[in-house]
């Protein structure tokens, strides 16, 4: 992945000719959710957000650069994916898509792959992914372990994933390998003992799938519980296939995001309302599954904050590109363009408990995507076409 730097340290750097500027900062702009400003111009100085407004009154700076009428927008804050793996299934898929139902089960052969890949082997398919959902305007990532289950491949992977990222999370909870398959209480306690002690040192976050054929709200309970005694903050793979105990356990635990969402009482909706967990929307797995789309709309009008990621893995969403997403919450989950790029960045932001990322408004670091187009409502008009022609990190250009 190849970065140019837009100025040296220090310097400062406006960009004018923005058509429309989205800041996430109501305060901002026209005062909406996305404090949109149009003919805007946004002022970097160092890897941060010094000042926006429009253009006709943006302060001298070292360095100029013309946006030529594109809009601009927060970098995508994809605050669930699972990254570390080997191997695909193609297989998997084409039979899925000729008839086959998803389950859990698949998960097994992305683990035999994933134990028997190198080092090397890992981090070159990791590196692969990012470059490909920077390219789409992703500047900030959270990954998972999950496809080891073992003590060394799964503190192996944290720490190959900890390298490119500050947000990783433990997933040794994903399935019971086929060798615990008559003991899950004795994985129960791996994953709660000397494994979650070789991998906290790696970790922000411990997540577990709680779902039938993967662990129940027991098992997920103490899992959790385990991970917040080591100082790890819950995530919860929550209500994907079925109704389950999930959401009620992540709000219970505040954890930072009950992800999947799709089956949903009326006390988990009230649930995530009441509380301080966001509804992480992964419309990439229904998708790639022909599943049952989640209802956003629901959620949104009972006041749940809703955030919008990939679930980038090889066997349910193979998707790196947040873009595409956007346009299936618009098209099938009943979410409206401004809806689903807020969740898409601030949404996602909100789910790792961050508020540097996710906007444009002074303070926060200058991560955005310019569009080839003079509004983010593109992204769902004009789905499918690669609308992000230009990525800034932290500042600098890196695509």
């Amino acid at each position: 992945m190849s970065s140019t730097t837009s100025a040296a340290p220090g310097t400062t750097t406006v960009i004018t000719d923005i058509a429309a500027l989205v800041t996430n900062d109501p305060s901002l702009g026209d005062g909406s959710p996305l404090g949109l400003i149009r003919d805007a111009a946004v002022v970097i100085d160092g890897d941060r957000v010094a000042w926006t407004g429009e253009s006709s009154k943006a302060p001298a700076t070292d360095n100029r650069v013309d946006a030529g009428g594109r809009a601009v927008i927060p970098g995508f804050v994809d605050s669930h994916s699972h990254l570390v793996f080997a191997g695909d299934r193609t297989e998997e898929f084409n039979a899925r898509m000729s008839g086959r139902a998803y389950s859990a089960g698949g998960i097994r052969t992305t683990v035999a792959a994933t134990r028997a890949a190198t080092d090397a082997q890992l981090e070159a398919n990791l590196t692969r992914h990012l470059a490909e959902a920077l390219r789409q305007g992703t500047t900030t990532f959270e990954t998972k372990s999950g496809y080891g289950l073992t003590v060394e491949d799964e503190s192996r992977a944290l720490r190959i994933a900890a390298a490119h990222t500050d947000e990783v999370t433990y997933l040794g909870a994903h399935i019971v390998p086929p060798d615990y398959a008559e003991d899950p209480a004795a994985y129960v306690a791996l994953v709660t003992g000397e494994m979650l002690d070789a991998c906290a040192p790696h970790a922000r976050w411990i997540d577990v799938f709680c779902e039938k054929g993967a662990f129940d709200g027991d098992q997920a309970r103490a899992i959790l519980l385990a991970g917040k005694a080591k100082g790890l903050h819950p995530r919860v793979h929550a209500n994907q296939l079925t109704h389950g105990p999930g959401v009620q356990l992540a709000v219970e635990l505040d954890a930072a995001s009950a992800d999947h969402c799709t089956h949903l009482t009326d006390a988990d909706v009230d649930a995530l309302a009441g509380g301080s967990t966001v509804a992480t929307l992964l419309p990439g797995a229904e998708f790639s599954t022909r599943a049952e789309w989640p209802d956003a709309r629901r959620l949104l009008d009972a006041g749940v904050t809703v955030a919008l990621s990939t679930d980038c893995n090889p066997g349910s969403s193979f998707t790196s590109s947040v873009p595409f997403c956007i346009a299936l919450a618009v098209r099938d989950m009943r979410m409206t363009p401004d809806e689903a790029l807020w969740s898409a960045t601030a949404g996602g932001a909100r789910a790792l408990r961050r508020d540097d990322i996710g906007r444009l408004s002074p303070g926060a670091y200058a991560d955005l995507a310019f569009l080839d187009a003079p509004s983010h409502v593109h992204l769902a008009y004009r789905p499918g076409v690669p609308l992000v022609t230009e990525v800034w990190r932290r500042g600098l250009r890196v695509g």
